[in-house]
C-alpha cells in the first residue's frame, strides 16, 4: 500500500470517527434561555421549583430557543423548566388575620403573575418563535393556536349571540394561524401550497471505508490471474446548500485507492480523486423570493397573530376576573343582607316572646316570628354557602396552586363595593363600533390570515408553471500510482503520491463540465390546478368571514351599550324601591315602638326592606357586568384597567416597565 495513499485515508476516517464522538458525548444544554431581541415575543417561563422559606418571588424567566456560537450546539437538545405551581408573592402581602382582602385591581394583578389559563397561553408565543426558526430552514410551518384557554370556571365571557373571543380549547389546539382548519366555516387545507422548498441549512455527508473483494475469474485475458483480488479504500464528502432565489448547490469530492493483483493493470495501487460543482436555477416553477420564502413569511405572521391571540387570552382572563370579582362582592353583601334580616327576625322573636309572656300579644305572632326566623336562617345558609363558593371560584382565579388547606379555606375579603350610581356617560354608538373595529383582536388576527392566503395564492399560482431548470457543472479528475510490479513492460506518466493526484484534480489538467436546461411539463396538470383554484376559494372564503366578523361586532357593541342603558335603569329602578322599603320598614317601626302596630307588620316591611336590598344588589351586580362586556366587546378591557400587556407577557406585574404597543 502507498504511503501518502495509507495516510490520507486514514485521517479521512479519523476526523469522522472524532467528530462523531464529540456529538455524541456533548452534555445536554441546560442554561436558560437568553433574552429575546424583540419584546413582544417575550414570555415568563414556568421556573424551577425552589424550596422556600417565604413567599417565592416571581421572576420572569425567559423560555426562548437558547442561543449559541458552538456549532456543535446545533445537536444537543435545549431545556424547557418545569412549571412553577407556587403562587406570587403579591396573596401573601394581602393576607391579614387569616383573611384574604382583595380588590379588583389586585385581583388582576394576582391573575396576571397566577392565573393558569394565562400560564398556558404563554406558551403559544415561544412555539411560534420555533416555527419561525424552522421555515427559515425552508422547513414547513407547523401553526400556532389562535384559541382561548378557558380553564378557569365562573364569570363567563361573551354577550349577545356567539361572542366570545376566539373558538376552540385553546394552547392545546393546533391551527395555522387566522381561524383554525374547519373553524367557523373556512378552509385553509392550502395554506402553503406551492413548490418544494428545499433545505437552505448546509448539509455534509462523508463516507469512508475499506473493501476487500476476491472474484474467480473465467478468462485469464482480462486480468491475467484465475482469481481477482481487490482491496478498495475510499473517503467522499459532499455538500449541498439550496437559497431562497431557486438556486441550489452542491460540491462533491471522491477519493479512492484500489491495489490489485491484476498483472494488467499498470498502476498499483492506483489513486484517484475527483470534484464536481453543481450549480441549479429554477427559471418557471419555483424562481424567486416569493415562492421559496413563503413558509418563512407565513410563519412570521403567524408570530403575529399569536402575539394577538395572547392578547385576546388575556382580555377574556380578565373579563373572567371581573365578573367573578363582581359575583363575588354580590355574594358578601347579600350575605350581610341576609343576616341582618336574620338577626332581625330573632330579635323581633325574642321581643315577641317576652311580650307574650306579659299577656300583650297573641300566641299566633310568636309562631310567625318563629315560622320568619326558620325561613330567614334557611335564606342566610343559601347566601353563606354561594359566598364560599364565590370566594373558592375567585381563589382559583387568581392563583397557581391551592394546595395549601389554609389557604383553600381562606376567608376572601372584598375591598371594592358596587355604588348604586347614575350609568357612566358613554361614547356615540359609532364611536364605540369604530373603536370596536380596530382594537378587537379578532379582526386583527384575521387581517394577517388574509395576508398567509394571499401569499399562498401567489404561491399556488406559480406552482402551475411547468419546472424549467437551468444546471451547470464543472469538475476535474486526479491520478497517481506506483507502477504496478507485476505488469511487464508497463510505463506511467502519472504522479507516484496522492499529493499528485490532488494537484492534478484541480489543475484543470482534466476538466468535466457541463451546461443545459432540465424541462419537465405535467400533462393537464390537475394536481398543481386543483390546489391553485382552491386557494383562490378559501381567500374568498375567509374575505366573507372577516366581513361576517365585522357585522358580528358591531352587533355585540350595540348590545353590551344597550344592556348598560338598561340595567342602569334597573339600577335606577330598584334604588328607589329600596328607598321606598327603607321608609315604609321606619314607619311602621315606629308606629310599633308607640303601640300602634304589631310586630308581624314590622317584620314584613323589613322583609320586603331585604328583599328590595338584594334586589338592588343583583341590579348593580348585573350593572357592573353589563360594564365589562362593554369593554370586552369594544376591546377597551386592558386600557380601562390600567394593564400593560407586557406584564401579562411577562407574568409580573411590573407598575415601572414602560408601555409595549398593543
Amino acid at each position: 500500500m502507498n504511503v501518502s495513499g495509507s495516510i490520507f485515508l486514514k485521517r479521512g476516517v479519523a476526523v469522522i470517527c472524532v467528530y462523531g464522538m464529540l456529538a455524541s458525548t456533548m452534555p445536554a444544554q441546560t442554561t436558560a434561555a437568553s433574552t429575546p431581541q424583540d419584546a413582544s415575543a417575550r414570555a415568563a417561563a414556568p421556573q424551577t421549583v425552589i424550596p422556600q422559606t417565604s413567599a417565592p418571588v416571581n421572576i420572569p424567566v425567559r423560555f426562548d430557543m437558547p442561543k449559541s456560537h458552538n456549532p456543535l450546539n446545533a445537536y444537543s437538545p435545549d431545556y424547557v423548566p418545569e412549571p412553577v405551581l407556587t403562587n406570587s408573592s403579591r396573596l401573601d402581602r394581602l393576607i391579614r388575620e387569616g383573611k384574604l382582602y382583595l380588590s379588583l385591581k389586585d385581583a388582576i394583578d394576582l391573575a396576571l403573575e397566577n392565573n393558569l389559563d394565562l400560564a398556558i397561553a404563554r406558551y403559544n408565543l415561544p412555539i411560534a418563535n420555533t416555527d419561525i426558526l424552522r421555515t427559515q430552514a425552508g422547513g414547513f410551518f407547523r401553526g400556532v393556536n389562535t384559541g382561548v384557554v378557558q380553564g378557569t370556571p365562573g364569570g363567563g365571557v361573551g354577550g349577545f349571540g356567539t361572542g366570545a373571543p376566539g373558538a376552540g380549547a385553546g394552547g392545546t389546539t393546533s391551527g395555522a394561524g387566522g381561524a383554525g382548519a374547519g373553524a367557523s366555516g373556512l378552509v385553509q387545507s392550502t395554506l402553503g401550497v406551492g413548490t418544494t422548498v428545499s433545505s437552505y441549512d448546509p448539509f455534509i455527508s462523508a463516507n469512508g471505508g475499506e473493501e476487500h473483494q476476491t472474484l474467480p475469474l473465467s478468462n485469464l485475458q482480462l486480468n491475467g490471474v484465475p482469481t481477482l483480488q481487490t482491496n478498495t479504500g475510499q473517503v467522499n464528502v459532499n455538500y449541498s446548500q439550496a437559497f431562497a432565489t431557486g438556486t441550489s448547490v452542491s460540491f462533491s469530492f471522491n477519493n479512492g485507492r484500489q491495489t490489485t493483483n491484476s498483472i494488467f493493470t499498470n498502476l498499483s495501487p492506483s489513486l484517484n480523486s475527483q470534484y464536481r460543482v453543481v450549480i441549479q436555477q429554477e427559471l418557471l416553477a419555483g424562481f424567486g423570493l416569493g415562492p421559496n420564502l413563503r413558509y418563512l413569511r407565513i410563519a412570521s405572521n403567524n408570530k403575529k397573530i399569536s402575539d394577538i391571540a395572547f392578547k385576546d387570552q388575556v382580555i377574556a382572563t380578565i373579563t373572567q376576573i371581573e365578573n367573578i370579582y363582581w359575583d363575588l362582592v354580590s355574594a358578601y353583601e347579600q350575605t350581610q343582607v341576609n343576616e341582618k334580616s336574620s338577626a332581625f327576625a330573632t330579635q323581633t322573636l325574642d321581643n315577641a316572646r317576652k311580650q307574650l309572656q306579659l299577656q300583650s300579644i297573641p300566641e299566633m305572632d310568636v309562631l310567625r316570628a318563629e315560622a320568619e326566623v326558620s325561613k330567614r336562617d334557611q335564606e342566610l345558609t343559601v347566601a353563606r354557602t354561594s359566598l364560599q363558593l364565590q370566594e373558592t371560584l375567585i381563589k382559583n382565579a387568581v392563583t397557581k396552586s391551592l394546595d395549601d388547606p389554609v389557604l383553600e379555606a381562606m376567608p376572601v375579603i372584598p375591598t371594592d363595593r358596587m355604588q348604586a350610581e347614575q350609568p357612566r356617560a358613554v361614547q356615540s354608538i359609532q364611536d364605540l363600533i369604530s373603536q370596536a373595529l380596530h382594537d378587537r383582536p379578532e379582526l386583527a388576527e384575521s387581517d394577517v390570515d388574509l395576508v398567509n392566503r394571499q401569499i399562498s395564492r401567489r404561491a399556488a399560482r406559480n406552482a402551475l408553471l411547468p419546472s424549467l431548470s437551468l444546471v451547470g457543472f464543472y469538475g476535474g479528475s486526479g491520478l497517481a500510482g506506483p507502477l504496478n510490479p507485476l505488469c511487464k513492460g508497463c510505463t506511467s506518466s502519472v504522479p507516484v503520491d496522492f499529493a499528485g493526484a490532488l494537484q492534478n484534480t484541480f489543475n484543470n489538467s482534466s476538466p468535466d463540465y457541463y451546461v443545459g436546461l432540465n424541462l419537465n411539463i405535467p400533462l393537464r396538470n390537475r394536481v398543481a390546478k386543483a390546489d391553485q383554484y382552491r386557494s383562490e376559494l378559501e381567500y374568498r372564503q375567509a374575505e366573507l368571514r372577516l366581513e361576517q366578523l365585522k357585522k358580528q361586532v358591531r352587533i355585540e357593541v350595540r348590545n353590551a351599550q344597550y344592556s348598560v342603558e338598561q340595567t342602569g335603569a334597573r339600577v335606577q329602578a330598584a334604588r328607589k324601591a329600596r328607598d321606598l322599603a327603607q321608609r315604609t320598614f321606619d314607619i311602621t317601626k315606629k308606629e310599633q315602638d308607640l303601640g300602634a302596630g304589631s310586630s308581624y307588620q314590622t317584620l314584613s316591611a323589613q322583609r320586603d326592606l331585604a328583599l328590595a336590598e338584594l334586589d338592588l344588589v343583583t341590579a348593580m351586580t348585573v350593572f357592573e357586568k353589563a360594564k365589562v362586556e362593554l369593554d370586552r366587546a369594544t376591546g377597551a378591557t386592558l386600557e380601562h384597567n390600567g394593564i400593560q400587556l407586557q406584564n401579562a407577557v411577562n407574568g409580573t406585574v411590573d407598575d415601572t416597565i414602560s408601555p409595549v404597543t398593543q
